[in-house]
């Protein structure tokens, strides 16, 4: 099986980057059958966003500190444990946001697409479902539009819902809703588009971010899923991401 590893910044990554391509070798890119990436969580989505186009799946082993996406670290039998991993293909989210300042951004995001305030005062955003009015106005800190892979990160954070991978929804959650208060989103659809549109935007200035990658000061952002996009990700059968979304869900065992 020919490999390609991938470390982030961390001293622990760089050690497992030099002891593994010392035991297995090291390909480019372009010839590997898997990339492997040793890190945490924040160096997996780096190298999913590089890699996506790629057609070639993705085994993470945790270097970092969360590791929420990555499976267990070991050395040994390497080749075995890929060739027994299940494979779960991730779509990513569009983003198209609209900019007096900075024009049409587009971008993809594995997490989430989230817009949140840039000032002192809250946000006035219109969501829009399939071209139809939901809510004329929410006032709030923010919004986001999570995928089921990121809906353990930001918008678990934000009391969003927690998404089975393979669910063919998509979260909306809110960020400190002030009105409609206590208004903390919806369950949607993945096969809809998402718009928003940023009410008074010149006095209450509104960013948004499809993962990492951000926008100022936007008028409008839609979001839609990108079905033609597919990102094949490895994981131990004891370590499915099915079972890590359970276990966020319950995560302190009760005493029989």
């Amino acid at each position: 099986m020919r490999l390609h590893f991938i470390t982030g910044k961390t001293a622990s990554g760089r050690k497992a980057w030099h002891n593994l391509t010392k035991k297995y070798g090291q390909v480019k890119t372009n010839q590997a059958d898997c990339l492997i990436v040793l890190g945490g969580d924040g160096t997996m989505l780096q190298v999913l966003h590089k890699f996506m186009h790629y057609n070639i799946p993705i085994y993470g082993m945790n270097r970092g500190s969360v590791g929420f996406l990555m499976n267990n670290y070991e050395e040994d039998n390497l080749p075995e444990r890929i060739a027994k991993a299940d494979r779960e293909n991730i779509c990513p989210l569009h983003m198209l946001a609209e900019s007096g300042k900075h024009g049409r951004t587009e971008a993809l995001a594995i997490n989430e697409v989230c817009l949140f305030r840039q000032s002192y005062q809250a946000a006035k955003i219109k969501i829009a479902i399939d071209a139809k009015t939901r809510m004329e106005e929410l006032i709030c800190d923010g919004l986001m539009v999570a995928t089921p892979a990121g809906s353990t990160a930001y918008n678990l954070s934000a009391q969003g819902p927690i998404l089975p991978l393979m669910a063919p929804l998509l979260a909306l959650t809110s960020v400190s809703p002030f009105r409609p208060r206590r208004w903390h989103g919806a369950l949607l659809p993945n096969n809809v588009t998402i718009r928003f549109d940023v009410l008074d935007h010149k006095k209450r200035p509104v960013n948004a971010a499809a993962d990492n990658r951000e926008v100022k000061s936007v008028q409008s952002v839609t979001v839609a899923l990108a079905g033609n996009v597919k990102i094949a990700v490895l994981s131990d059968p004891h370590r499915s991401w099915d079972e890590r979304i359970l276990a966020e869900q319950f995560p302190v065992s009760c005493p029989v």
